[in-house]
């Protein structure tokens, strides 16, 4: 991939701030519980916390590259030019609402289409991640210091290999799909779905070696791609395509065992096509 035009200077020190903004606005809300739900066109929920922590981001990202677009989840798009900023203020509202700490912050820079950066901020589950392209990918635990993440060095899917899904109804719907995931699973000593951002950090970490879903937007993954492409994995869709604005599946892993498992995607598609 090609090295990309400079980063502006302190984009990862603002995307951190705005995360951190984030975070004081869902954390009070989430502990007392004082939010109201309501369910969007889409059925999917959101509360006064999501376009809250929405608008502090925006705040944020506004005051340091007021050239810069956003596209947020509650707000949409606003501005245009090479540079986008992705928001998913309350990733995993489901969760937030029912009272499990497995939601996330996540924001993504992205230039002419590439991403480039990303912060994916878990405040209750206490972990925040981050990757610059070329930079590497760091994690940091609450009170910690930040350490290194790099995906798993396993080249089969063995007794040793580990799984998480997400996010599998349009997968379920496809029988040729499902076989492979039926395959997967045969071949492997573990299957998880440990969702939305928890998977792709156990997975830039080594902890598991692949992660399928079928279901998602760019907003739900696009700072995870960053970051475990710069732990060292690799990051298409279920067909092996680039990330992009329209993609809506996900296949990540350690090279070999990505390579092994889209060549079994693939091959499903052949056959579903013949």
């Amino acid at each position: 991939m090609a090295a990309g035009p400079p980063l502006p200077a302190a984009a990862l020190e603002v995307a951190q701030a705005a995360a951190d903004a984030a975070r004081a606005v869902i954390v009070p809300r989430y502990r007392a519980q004082d939010f109201h739900v309501v369910t969007k066109a889409d059925l999917t929920p959101v509360t006064e916390a999501d376009r809250e922590a929405e608008a502090a981001i925006k705040r944020v990202l506004r005051a340091a590259f007021p050239a810069h677009a956003l596209h947020g989840e509650e707000e949409g798009r606003e501005g245009t030019g090479d540079w986008l900023w992705l928001i998913d203020p309350i990733d995993g509202t489901k969760a937030f609402v029912r009272g499990y700490p497995l939601f996330s912050t996540q924001i993504a820079l992205m230039h002419r289409g590439e991403l480039v950066l990303g912060v994916s901020d878990a405040p209750l589950y206490g972990e925040r991640a981050w990757a610059v392209r070329g930079g590497g990918a760091f994690v940091r635990e609450d009170g910690g210091v930040p350490r290194p993440l790099q995906v798993s060095a396993l080249r089969q899917f063995d007794a040793q290999a580990a799984v998480s899904t997400g996010n599998l109804k349009s997968l379920a719907a496809d029988a040729r799909r499902w076989q492979v995931y039926a395959e997967l699973t045969r071949r492997v000593g573990r299957i998880r779905g440990y969702g939305d951002f928890l998977h792709y950090h156990l997975l830039a970490r080594g902890a598991i070696d692949l992660v399928i879903e079928s279901d998602l937007n760019i907003l739900d993954i696009a700072a995870l791609v960053v970051i475990v492409r710069e732990a060292g994995g690799v990051f298409s869709d279920l067909d092996g395509a680039p990330i992009g604005m329209a993609t809506r599946s996900a296949l990540a892993g350690p090279p070999a065992l990505h390579a092994q498992a889209l060549a079994l995607f693939r091959m499903a598609q052949t056959c579903r096509d013949a």
